[in-house]
């Protein structure tokens, strides 16, 4: 339900204060105007929420683990890895710190100096960096493997497993494409991210429902 919550709140900020910053200076200068709205925009929201999601797949592998122990322990072994990985790679904090020596800095010489690392934060972050796509790819991946072996077991119904094969597999497109294409790599995460509004609520209601039927 947070994740659902949270995915509502990304889509509500992406559309009032709009994407990330392209360039160090404007992360600088945002985190200068305004901290609130610049760890906002700087998606300081996923160092709290994305870690449910080791708790959301560990609860689908408890769920599924007699329909298919191997292929579900590998799945979710590869959802893990990747997660480690996106968690690894984001730069609000780092950010905010440089942003702060280089709004006091003195000199032309410092300014640049923050500024190069600044650009290679940012090349690294959560948006561009090889760790967190790699993750990202990772995480999909093992994402539509468990939402595959969700259509072979009677725990979940066919639609709550078709629903997380397209969510999963859109945004596992959207970043396979990001790397060629990424104008339409927006518009698949933006598809995906609808349907992760279908996939929560699904997933979340019948492992509700799990609960109460095991006390």
């Amino acid at each position: 339900m947070i994740l659902i919550a949270y995915s509502l709140i990304t889509m509500l900020l992406l559309t009032i204060l709009g994407p990330p910053p392209k360039t160090v200076e404007e992360c600088y200068a945002m985190l200068n105007e305004n901290r609130i709205t610049g760890l906002l925009r700087l998606d300081i929201l996923t160092l709290f929420i994305l870690p449910l999601y080791y708790a959301l797949f560990f609860s689908l592998f408890l769920a599924l683990k007699k329909t298919d122990y191997g292929l579900v322990t590998l799945s979710t072994i590869i959802v893990f890895a990747g997660l480690t990985l996106i968690l690894a790679t984001p730069s609000v904090l780092s950010l905010l710190d440089l942003s702060d020596k280089f709004n006091n800095s003195t000199s032309d010489i410092q300014k640049n100096q923050f500024l190069a690392a600044g650009e290679s934060i940012l090349a690294s972050d959560i948006w561009h960096g090889t760790g967190a796509r790699i993750g990202g790819l990772l995480l999909q991946s093992g994402a539509v493997m468990i939402s595959v072996i969700m259509l072979r077991s009677n725990i979940f119904n066919k639609v709550t497993a078709i629903t997380g094969i397209l969510t999963h597999g859109f945004d596992l497109l959207h970043i396979i494409i990001g790397f060629f294409l990424p104008a339409i790599a927006v518009i698949l995460m933006a598809i995906a991210g609808t349907f992760y509004l279908l996939w929560f609520p699904l997933v979340g209601v019948r492992l509700f429902k799990m609960r109460h039927l095991n006390n």
